[in-house]
This record gives C-alpha cells, structure tokens and sequence, in this order.
C-alpha cells in the first residue's frame, strides 16, 4: 500500500509564511533557456543555480515539473537516459534550475556515458553561482555504489549538496521514516551532504512544498 496520508514524515523548519513565499515564486513564470551538451554551450553565468542529479530513471523531470506546476516543462522519459544534455530552466528571473544528465544504468555506450560524466564534472567545478545539487534517491531502493561516487565526486568539488527521496507513493507509510533514516546516515559519512534529508513524491505532491522552499532559502543566500 503507497503512502497516501498528506504530511506522513514531512520535514520541518519552515515557516508557513516561507511555504507560502516558494509557492509564489514557483508559480511564477519557468522558461527553459537553454540545453548544453558541452562545456562551450553552458549559458553565462548570471542568476543562483540549483541542480537536480541522480541516476538514471530516478525522476529529475517529473521532480522539475512537480516543483513549477508544470506537466511538460522538463521532458519526462520512461526510458533511462533520456536526458542527454545540462537543462537550463529560468524561474521568475531569480533563480536557474539545471536538470542533469542521469547516471547509472542508462544504456548508452560507454564514449557517451563517459562525455556525460565529463560534462556534468565540468559544471560543478566551473559554476561559482551554483548553490546546490539535489542529488535524488528512489526511496525504494535507497543509496545505491553509484550515488556513494557521485557523493565522493561532490565533496571533491566542495559542492553542497542534499539528499531528496523521490516516488515514496510508493512505499508504505510506514517505511517512509526508515527510508529517511538510511538515507542520513549515507550523508553523515560524506563531507559536502546537508545533513536532512527531503522526502518527496512528484506523483501527489508529497514534501514538494518544503523542498520549494529550501531551494528558495537557499537561492537567496
């Protein structure tokens, strides 16, 4: 049975007043600006950015979507590895949401997996307005070896970073507060993680307004 109760093991910390703040900004206008495939093509540096990464299939777009209200602005794929580029979305002219390539099991050759990775490892070294990466977890399977290295990669980089549970409609309530205690204890071994953990589901909207507003918190930093 998926977890269906509206705030079931939802973070705390944020004021209704800065719920209610996201929620505007969010709702504000979302235009993708750009999608960069190299590290010549990623636009100029110009407003905070907040990246979404994860492996592959793990739910980025429809994370994206959920976030702005939007069913279509950032393309959802059944297929893994269906985002083959660094996706730029400016929201309300404050801030830029970056949608990266998936890691993991998406099959494509090695040479591309390879170029994805590069690419992606260019952009977090090379974005000092970069504020955050959410990197996503499917709640169902937990931190697998793969987020671990891209977790190492991060505290290489000395890029923050947080983890967000996503598709917990599809665990039981009850499994919802276990799925958030493994995850913490994956970022307490690692330097650069925030130390909470978000619980989400892009499906009902689960922990979408408490996530809007750490972005937003963080954006204004």
């Amino acid at each position: 049975m998926a977890a269906n109760i509206p705030g079931a093991g939802a973070p705390e910390g944020r004021t209704s007043e800065e719920i209610e703040a996201a929620r505007k900004l969010f709702a504000g206008p979302c235009d993708f600006i750009s999608g960069a495939a190299s590290v010549e093509s990623l636009p100029p540096i110009a407003l905070p950015e907040v990246a979404f990464a994860g492996r592959s299939n793990v739910g980025k777009s429809s994370l994206v979507n959920a976030l702005t209200g939007r069913r279509t602005l950032a393309r959802v794929s059944a297929r893994p590895g269906h985002t083959r580029q660094i996706n730029f979305f400016d929201l309300a002219g404050r801030l830029f949401l970056v949608d990266l390539p998936g890691y993991g099991f998406a099959q494509v050759s090695k040479s591309m997996k390879e170029t994805w990775q590069d690419l992606a490892s260019a952009y977090l070294r090379g974005r000092p307005t970069l504020k955050r990466v959410c990197l996503l977890i499917d709640s169902r399977h937990g931190v697998k070896d793969s987020d671990h290295e891209t977790m190492k990669n991060l505290d290489r980089a000395a890029v923050s970073y947080q983890l967000i549970l996503t598709k917990t409609d599809q665990l039981r309530q009850a499994e919802i507060p276990r799925a958030i205690a493994s995850a913490e204890a994956a970022a307490r071994k690692h330097g650069a993680a925030h130390p909470e953990v978000l619980p989400t589901s892009s499906e009902t909207g689960f922990g979408i307004p408490e996530l809007r507003a750490e972005i937003a918190a963080v954006a204004s930093r």
